[in-house]
Order: C-alpha cells, then sequence, then structure tokens
C-alpha cells in the first residue's frame, strides 16, 4: 500500500513541471509561482494526511498552488490585471488531445532558455525548474560545486522577472535563439535519469520519461530540425537498452554483457530512420552525431559485431564540433577497440592532466578497465578504487567493486 510520503515523492516527481508550468502561466512571475507550489506540496502533507490522497495528484496541487498565486496577487493588488488568465482558452488545436499539460511544460522550458540568459544560465535553470532536477544533480553535470550553481540559477531567474520576459511559446523565427538550449537541456535531463548520480537505483525512470516527452514535444513542432531529430533518436537508441542495463543482483552489466535481444526494437528502428535525416543535408550537428553512435551501439547484433572503426570516425567528427572532454573520453573507449589499450591510455592520461575531469567518476573507471586489459592489476585496483570514492549508484559500485575482487582487491565497502 502507498503511505503518505510514497505519494508525495511520486507527486512530485512526476507532478512538478506541470503544476509549477499551469502557475508560471498565472503568476508570469518564477519566484512567486514556485513559492506557491512549494506551499501546495506542503499543503498536501497535512491534507492528504487527513482525507487520503485525491484520485488526481496532479489536478489537486495545481489547484492549489494557484489559489496561492492568486491570493498573492490580491496581496499585491494585481488580480485586476491578471484576471482574464483564469478564463484563457485552450487553443482549438490542443482542444481533446490532451496537449495542454505538455504545452505548458514546452513553454516553461522555452521561456527559460531564453537567449537575454547565458547558455549556462538557461541550461541550469530550466533543468531546475522546468524539469525538476535537484540543483546537486545539476552541479554534477555541469562539474561544478553546488553553491555555484545555485547562485547561477537564483541569478538567472532575477533577470527573467527584471526582463518580464511572457510564458508562451516564441515566434517560430524566435525558435533557433532558443533551440541549442532546449536541446541541451532535454540531453542532460535524459542523461540523469538514464544514470542516477547516486542512489540505490542506476536510473531515475521519471526524468528519462520526461525527457523523450520534451524530445517528441520538440520534433513535433520542429519537424524539419535536422538536431531535434538527432537528440530524439540518441535518446531512443539509449532507452532501448533500458531493461538489460543490471544483472539478477542488481549490478551494472556493461555493454558486451547485455542482452541484446531484449533491447526494444522498435525503439531502435524510429531513432535508425531519425538519424538519416539527422545526418541527411549538410554537416552534422553534435545530437546528431550522438545519435549515429548510440545507432552504431543498438544495431549491432552483437558486441563482437559493432563497427567500432566507424564510431571512432564519428567521434572524430564529433569531438570537432563539440570539443568536450567527456567526448574525449567516451573517443578513448573507441580507440581502445580500433588501437588498442595502449593508445586509449595515453588519450586518458591527458585528460587527468587537463584537469576538467577530475571529479568526473568514469574518468578513472575508463582508465581501471584500460589497465585491467593490460594485465597492469595493481594500478588498476588503485584506479577502481578512485572511481568508488568519486560516489555513483548502488549499481555502479557493485560493479567496481566486482572487478576489485577479479583482480584480487577485494574492497571492503568504503564510500565517497
Amino acid at each position: 500500500m502507498t503511505t503518505l510520503r510514497q505519494a508525495l515523492e511520486q507527486a512530485h516527481r512526476r507532478e512538478w513541471t506541470a503544476v509549477l508550468a499551469a502557475t508560471v502561466r498565472l503568476t508570469r512571475d518564477l519566484d512567486l509561482a514556485e513559492e506557491c507550489v512549494q506551499d501546495a506540496y506542503a499543503a498536501a502533507l497535512e491534507e492528504w494526511g487527513r482525507g487520503g490522497v485525491p484520485a488526481k495528484p496532479g489536478a489537486w496541487l495545481t489547484t492549489v498552488a494557484r489559489h496561492n498565486a492568486l491570493d498573492a496577487l490580491r496581496r499585491a493588488r494585481t488580480l485586476r490585471s491578471k484576471l482574464r488568465l483564469l478564463v484563457e482558452p485552450v487553443p482549438a488545436e490542443q482542444a481533446g488531445t490532451g496537449q495542454v499539460v505538455a504545452d505548458d511544460r514546452l513553454r516553461l522550458v522555452l521561456l527559460c532558455c531564453h537567449p537575454a540568459l547565458t547558455r549556462e544560465a538557461q541550461v541550469a535553470l530550466t533543468l531546475r525548474l522546468a524539469c525538476g532536477v535537484a540543483t546537486a544533480d545539476i552541479a554534477a553535470a555541469f562539474l561544478v560545486p553546488e553553491p555555484t550553481m545555485a547562485a547561477r540559477i537564483t541569478r538567472a531567474k532575477k533577470k527573467i522577472a527584471a526582463a518580464r520576459i511572457p510564458f508562451r511559446l516564441p515566434p517560430r523565427e524566435e525558435l533557433p535563439a532558443r533551440l541549442d538550449a532546449a536541446l541541451t537541456v532535454v540531453h542532460l535531463l535524459f542523461t540523469t535519469g538514464h544514470t542516477a548520480r547516486a542512489g540505490p537505483a542506476l536510473t531515475r525512470a521519471d526524468l528519462a520519461t520526461r525527457a523523450l516527452d520534451l524530445a517528441r514535444l520538440l520534433h513535433a513542432l520542429l519537424p524539419a530540425e535536422r538536431e531535434v531529430a538527432g537528440l530524439l533518436a540518441l535518446l531512443l537508441a539509449n532507452h532501448a537498452r533500458r531493461a538489460t542495463r543490471t544483472d539478477a543482483d542488481g549490478r551494472l552489466l556493461p555493454l558486451e554483457d547485455q542482452d541484446r535481444s531484449a533491447w526494444d526494437a522498435h525503439d531502435i528502428a524510429e531513432a535508425d530512420e531519425l538519424v538519416v535525416r539527422a545526418l541527411r543535408g549538410g554537416r552534422p550537428g553534435r545530437f546528431g552525431l550522438q545519435g549515429a553512435i548510440a545507432t552504431l551501439h543498438a544495431a549491432a547484433p552483437t558486441y563482437a559485431d559493432t563497427d567500432w572503426p566507424q564510431i571512432l570516425v564519428v567521434y572524430d567528427a564529433l569531438l570537432a564540433v563539440w570539443p568536450s572532454p567527456v567526448v574525449a573520453l567516451n573517443r578513448a573507449v573507441a580507440v581502445a577497440m580500433v588501437r588498442g589499450a595502449e593508445a586509449a591510455l595515453a588519450e586518458v592520461a591527458e585528460l587527468e592532466r587537463d584537469g576538467r575531469l577530475a571529479a568526473y567518476r568514469y574518468l578513472p573507471a575508463v582508465k581501471a578497465d584500460l589497465l585491467r586489459r593490460l594485465d597492469r592489476r595493481d594500478e588498476a585496483a588503485l584506479a577502481y578504487r578512485r572511481a568508488l570514492d568519486l560516489g555513483g549508484t548502488e549499481p555502479e559500485r557493485a560493479f567496481l567493486t566486482g572487478r576489485l575482487t577479479e583482480l584480487g582487491h577485494a574492497e571492503t565497502g568504503r564510500r565517497a
């Protein structure tokens, strides 16, 4: 039986974005809307404890949050100018489609991705408000301390309030200025859900599903945009493996050990079609190239049949358009498969000297795997321990601990 706390946690995961978007529509003020929604969740703790969880928690929370907002607007003597919003009609093309909430979410994403903000501020603010990602998770994605990220988000909200940026889908001619930031948000949201920062589960299915929903909305809005098609392909190709990424004991399974017969063939086929569109008609962008890499992995009938030389070629192209150290680390894995572990280890050493991935747990994990392949067991064990010290989910930690045991360096459960 679902407890009150579990019901509230589910409502936060599933409904936060929709409730906030509906409240921003009324207030036109991100700070006020966020405060009203937080108060609605606090009220739910008391009301649901007395009367039970409502049949539609999201509708209950939206109603309470909007009432909170109206009270605040009355106190601020601005109700008259906002009254028309109470009867804002549903656009005819949305009537009966069930897409009003989804459109509100997209409006909120595009509002937060306003070009008046810096790119990092756009992405961070959108992840926090429109996607409900915790500040700590956003900071981890940007490889910065949590207080630094919290300050960036606060400054971004103040700038949007000061600029009186409207809560609406921008005109089509304004979309290109916001599109790359919106795609980056959806990508990071999916990444955060596909592999969580920490905790007992490898994934956060709510975030991954939310990212897929937003990617599909963007594709429906902009079907001719190649990068939108590339992003959706990337998400689908990775999401297709979701049921096979851990073993029966909950330990992470590397790609070579996953049961490919259990991968979602429909998602992979759709991803393949989207990648063809993303790569056609000019120089591909970073999402199209990432989608191509993901579909090359997904389309291989066995791990041995993976077209590693082609994947390395695509990584070279990706690094040219997106010179990210994370891309360089992922490329090193392909280098190992094509040119050998020694060549890849030299590239990992270069990334260590660079320093930007010092707190990124996958850097020592990749290094450890390369050293293991070279039978440099003691050095590999040190790298595995470094990866463990940098945290991770329990399935990932179980996998790393298992590798240590295989090397004769049993781990005693130390944590970051």
